[in-house]
């Protein structure tokens, strides 16, 4: 048994910003957090190739206040880690919740649910994403 709660957080985190910082602040509230930051191949398996290298951005993310651990996300589903780390809580902003990624975020509500874990959802940060950001830098 462990003494804190495990929180499964996953992100690219390619251009870190205040909903990421939110995300980590809700999820260091339930336990220890371990990111698991998507691989370069992950991002690149769904959208355009991160900005700054896997590397790069576990050494900003394991030294952000309150991530306890970074592990590498592999794929763009989470599967494997769930199963791996059998985390009790997940945290994922709500964006997921329509769009691509429903799909996969059906699959982890169902995952979690074998060993009682739960998902929590805090409201996706409106008006800033990375993509945003790349964007406007293109100008």
């Amino acid at each position: 048994m462990r003494e804190k709660k495990l929180v499964y957080v996953p992100m690219a985190a390619d251009l870190v910003h205040p909903g990421h910082i939110h995300i980590i602040q809700v999820s260091a509230e339930l336990g220890e957090v371990m990111v698991g930051l998507f691989t370069d191949e992950a991002i690149a398996s769904y959208k355009k190739p991160p900005a700054m290298h896997y590397e790069d951005r576990r050494i900003v993310i394991e030294n952000i206040k309150g991530v306890s651990q970074v592990v590498p996300q592999t794929t763009r589903d989470y599967e494997d880690n769930l199963r791996k780390y059998q985390p009790d809580y997940m945290v994922h902003g709500t964006d997921w919740q329509k769009g691509p990624l429903a799909d996969v975020r059906e699959k982890a509500i169902r995952i979690m649910a074998e060993w009682g874990g739960k998902i929590v959802e805090p409201t996706y940060t409106e008006g800033i994403s990375s993509s945003q950001i790349k964007q406007r830098l293109r100008g």
